[in-house]
């Protein structure tokens, strides 16, 4: 880093989410000097927090966001094909409630989901009589019919890493664990202090600043930009809950609740099912955010109307909450605000522009970084798009072929269980043989850490994904962390202290993530 305080860059990104990092990947591949800091882990905010869905969002139908739907359902096209190992198509299962919505308004708004975003490999929407299909056997009796729609499933958190990777691939340099501490303009420069992982001061200057904080936007402006406008954020927190799965088949349900909100129950790492999200406005420091006693007897209580075995709080064994920074369009309620992102570029003529990133979801992260590009251009130049025919790294694969690679891994690597070789191509894609190297055995990929996870596979995290601590690679570049014991979890923080020892530095507190999330159990003890 010596050498940065003379380089300037022409972008400097402070938070390292699935904008942050999807900006990023998109102004390095064009060519521009990019710095991007993160103060704590790649994607430990609400990047990691979500519903994990690429998705349109077919309840936006009802709030008239068709710009947005419409955008989000093109994007998830976009995905499918460009990170086929960690988006893959899921179809949801929205029982008819007589109570709610008409029949007819629910065909509408499917209609509507099927034409708007030019959807070509995902099969359309149909009606299905729940009392003839294996979908139907969960539900209580009540529910007879019903429909069934397509949308995707991704690993939020990977996402994140990935878009980074691929970033410090075209040149950029992204710092993890690197605190912004303030961010003045001198003439046409920014100049930004960061603090390291090791605690020591670095000054970047660069011709452009993004403010892509997520939940932390304001705090941001108010106390490292020392704005004196208000900003026009609202802080809306999303919570979800996993039990043990509650149906043994591969499809999602999407509920009706009374109070106007969806529900969603997700297929989750197997052995669960993931129920979520709720809605609240929320006050303080994002970090401390976490499922409320309310917000999860929501969950359950919605869920059991549905489904014939209850779901209670005893069941839960993991809880999350994420903070969504949305823009502040004055919606009475936090369900009704909007989900669309609002880019806000500030600058006098003269002086360093900043770029402020209000709102976004991550099916539309893609989008919104070739915006927010485009508001930059005319202090950069104007360059080519690029990211929606580029492979993100390990997706140079077609959408489909997962199963298909998956068996050919195990036919170079015979020693794979079929558990491993699914999870390693439906992790790292193409670059799943890089893990794997020459061995010839388990034996060869050294210390287990429980649900075969390897010393390869963690050697591979920590040099070529940002991972440091057991949480980053438990939680996000994996969810193993639901499935290993606790003595598996201390056997791989030794294994990360013997490695860090010999590098400089040290593995940075858990805090940042154990604060926002709770988890009964990973597993027996």
């Amino acid at each position: 880093m010596r050498g940065m305080a003379k380089r300037i860059f022409d972008i400097a990104i402070i938070g390292g989410g699935v904008n942050g990092c999807g900006i990023a990947r998109d102004a390095a591949g064009r060519g521009f000097a990019v710095y991007l800091c993160e103060q704590n882990d790649l994607a430990s905010g609400t990047s990691s927090a979500s519903t994990k869905l690429v998705h349109g969002g077919l309840r936006y139908l009802e709030q008239y966001e068709f710009r947005l739907v419409r955008e989000a359902l093109h994007e998830r096209e976009v995905l499918l094909n460009i990170a086929p190992h960690i988006v893959r198509p899921l179809r949801f299962i929205l029982p008819h409630h007589e109570g709610l919505r008409p029949r007819w308004l629910l065909r509408l708004g499917l209609f509507l989901y099927d034409a708007l975003g030019g959807r070509k490999r995902l099969p359309p929407s149909r009606a299905i009589d729940l009392t003839r299909s294996v979908a139907g056997r969960p539900l209580k009796d009540v529910f007879s019919s019903g429909f069934e729609y397509s949308d995707c499933w991704v690993e939020d958190a990977r996402l994140v890493v990935l878009n980074a990777v691929d970033a410090k691939a075209n040149g950029a340099s992204i710092n993890p664990r690197t605190k912004c501490v303030s961010a003045k303009r001198d003439k046409d420069l920014w100049r930004v202090v960061v603090v390291g992982p090791d605690g020591k001061r670095q000054t970047i200057h660069a011709r452009t600043l993004v403010n892509a904080a997520g939940p932390w936007i304001g705090a941001v402006l108010h106390k490292q930009i020392k704005a004196k406008a208000a900003a026009p954020v609202r802080l809306v927190k999303g919570s979800h809950i996993v039990v043990p799965k509650l149906f043994g088949h591969d499809r999602a349900y999407i509920f009706q609740n009374a109070d106007g909100r969806v529900e969603f129950a997700i297929p989750f790492e197997k052995q669960f099912t993931l129920i979520g999200t709720t809605d609240q406005d929320f006050r303080g420091d994002p970090a401390d955010a976490a499922a409320s006693k309310a917000e999860v007897d929501y969950l359950c209580r919605s869920a059991s109307a549905y489904f014939g075995q209850p779901v209670k709080r005893k069941d839960v064994v993991w809880s999350y909450s994420g903070v969504r920074p949305l823009y502040d369009d004055g919606s009475n309620k936090a369900q009704n605000a909007t989900r669309d992102y609002v880019l806000k570029l500030e600058g006098q003529k003269g002086e360093a522009p900043l770029l402020n990133i209000f709102g976004g979801k991550i099916t539309t992260y893609r989008r919104l970084a070739e915006e927010a590009i485009e508001k930059l251009e005319p202090h950069l130049g104007r360059t080519r798009t690029w990211t929606s025919r580029t492979p993100l790294p390990g997706g140079n694969f077609a959408p489909g072929r997962a199963p298909l690679m998956a068996r050919d891994l195990r036919m170079r690597f015979p020693f794979l269980t079929p558990s491993l070789a699914h999870r390693l191509v439906n992790s790292y894609g193409t670059r799943a043989p890089m893990i794997l190297g020459h061995a010839r055995s388990m034996r060869h990929l050294g210390e287990s850490f429980g649900a075969e996870l390897t010393a390869a596979e963690v050697r591979y995290l920590t040099e070529q994904e940002f991972a440091v601590s057991s949480e980053d690679i438990l939680w996000r570049r994996s969810r193993l962390g639901l499935h290993v014991t606790s003595r598996d979890r201390k056997a791989l923080e030794t294994y990360l202290k013997r490695q860090a020892s010999a590098r400089p530095g040290s593995p940075p507190s858990d805090r940042s993530r154990t604060r926002r999330s709770s988890a009964k159990t990973g597993g027996t003890t």
